[in-house]
């Protein structure tokens, strides 16, 4: 959704780099891009003024003008400038001190607030709670079906005593649900009401009626993202008409410019509290205006890739697989290398989850046109292997993969190319145990069971056989950048992960990633 609005600000920040100072014109130039990328990502106008209002007096500040890199403390001041108008800090669920807990869902028609319902119900139930959804939509035409589908395909509990079609009391459906959920203890009730027009006083009433027959503990406004600058009117005639606590953001998935994301909370003074951003259930989290923030900047979103990692790779497992990669890379076998790929496939997308890598912007058209099913193809190849033949790939002849081409139904070339890619991905793996490790896939920091962060042992051979230049200024360029190399390959962070010190612009995908993406 962010896509067309992080390029502007990529191109506008790559223009002050290697600057040393910066003056007032290279200030409001800059200034002037910003307010042009957020208008025409759709961001309300009072927004932007305070936005760029703000920056530009932080800029021409001794903030920058002291600072060793005044480009990158420009960035920085973007970057939290963003986060402000984003709501600041991750705003959380208000628990009743008496269960259950009541949350009110409202919104307009087509929102997508019946599909949100089962999305926060199994995102709460996943939090070790127990939630019920309560089927106060009795307008619209098989509302409660729907709402009853999409429970059980949560996993949560329903309360649907109405057919709906326009038959029955939405007000004392709701109020009833309340005594149903203290008898079956039901901790959490989330109420889905029936979606309204700004100018719909009726329903608008209904939705009134019903707040104050439940006396919710969250009233949430369920706002389409796609909708652009129509976003803040709708929340700011629903905030006179009803009253809400929090906001929650649907289809950010989609590809419209985004700006209601932007606006809503600084015009409405209600921060934003959860996000959907795809049509699986589990598409759906807590919103954290500070990773938001990043991802609009192309740092990437390393915590949530950190938290759907832990949420996904287990502790024994990932000790298991450190240990194995310290006894040596033959101890890696092609059964580990699926097992690792089948896990990182539950964490979601590929495509969604190599975005969230710093520096990704740059390859965003290959990443939005990866083929997932690479994933479905390798586990097949690899099914169709023998037990030796996994454990140890170089037996595998011309002969050999021919048969497993013939089981797995691909090309032989497509057999070759894999078994490559495996003794490549060992190498690579091997290296990253080194430091600390991804769970059950070394090498990504910060994460549990990576294996230890210690430093290399031993010192590198050099290289044989490399002549330097005889002529002065040719050597000179082929050792800077030798330099520059290892400065990206030694010093950088996992899976090619810009270290402290260095770009995210300069990141590099592994090799083992690159093969999953369509050539440019």
């Amino acid at each position: 959704m962010f896509d067309t609005l992080s390029d502007r600000l990529s191109a506008t920040f790559k223009n002050l780099r290697g600057k040393g100072r910066l003056s007032e014109a290279d200030i409001d130039a800059t200034a002037r891009e910003i307010r042009i990328a957020l208008l025409e990502a759709d961001v309300a106008l009072p927004v932007v003024r305070a936005f760029i209002k703000q920056v530009k007096e932080r800029a021409l500040g001794a903030e920058v003008s002291q600072a060793l890199n005044p480009a990158q403390q420009v960035i920085k001041i973007v970057n939290e400038e963003l986060i402000g108008i984003l709501g600041g800090e991750t705003r959380r669920l208000r628990f009743a001190k008496h269960p259950p807990t009541v949350i009110m869902l409202a919104g307009l028609q087509g929102a997508g607030k019946t599909t949100l319902a089962g999305k926060l119900g199994r995102w709460l139930q996943q939090q070790g709670h127990t939630p019920m959804l309560v089927a106060a939509d009795l307008q619209r035409p098989n509302a409660v079906n729907q709402l009853s589908v999409v429970a059980e395909r949560a996993g949560v509990a329903v309360f649907a005593p109405e057919p709906g079609n326009g038959v029955g009391d939405p007000v004392k459906v709701a109020k009833d649900s309340i005594t149903f959920a203290r008898e079956k203890q039901h901790d959490v009730v989330i109420v889905d009401t029936a979606g309204r027009l700004g100018i719909d006083q009726e329903l608008m009433q209904q939705a009134a009626d019903i707040r104050d027959a439940v006396s919710p503990d969250e009233v949430l406004f369920v706002v389409d993202a796609m909708i652009g600058q129509d976003a803040v009117t709708t929340a700011e005639a629903f905030q006179e008409g009803v009253g809400f606590d929090g906001v929650v953001l649907s289809k950010l998935d989609g590809d419209a410019r985004g700006g209601a994301a932007l606006s809503v909370a600084q015009v409405t003074g209600k921060q934003i509290m959860f996000a959907s951003n795809g049509e699986k259930l589990d598409d759906f989290d807590a919103f954290h205006p500070d990773r938001m923030a990043s991802r609009i900047l192309g740092m990437g979103d390393m915590l949530t890739l950190i938290e759907k990692a832990e949420q996904t790779f287990s502790q024994q497992e990932a000790e298991k697989m450190a240990a194995k990669l310290a006894k040596g890379p033959k101890e890696f076998t092609l059964d580990d290398f699926l097992a690792q790929m089948e896990q990182v496939r539950k964490m979601g997308s590929l495509s969604k989850l190599l975005g969230m890598m710093p520096g990704m912007g740059q390859m965003k058209d290959q990443i939005n046109n990866l083929d997932e099913r690479e994933v479905d193809r390798t586990a097949a190849i690899i099914k169709s292997m023998t037990p030796a033949e996994r454990a140890e790939p170089t037996i595998i002849n011309g002969s050999r993969r021919a048969r497993i081409a013939r089981g797995s139904g691909v090309d032989v070339s497509a057999v070759k190319n894999l078994v490559e890619r495996f003794f490549d991905a060992r190498k690579m793996m091997s290296r990253m145990a080194q430091g600390g490790g991804m769970p059950g896939m070394p090498g990504m920091p910060g994460l549990p069971g990576g294996g230890g962060a210690g430093k290399k042992k031993g010192k590198q051979k050099k290289a044989k056989g490399k002549r330097q230049s005889g002529n002065p200024m040719k050597r000179k360029q082929e050792e800077q950048a030798a330099a520059a190399r290892r400065a990206q390959g030694g010093q950088g962070g996992a899976l090619g992960i810009p270290g402290p010190g260095q770009d995210a612009g300069d990141f590099e995908l592994p090799q083992e990633f690159k093969d999953m993406l369509p050539p440019k």
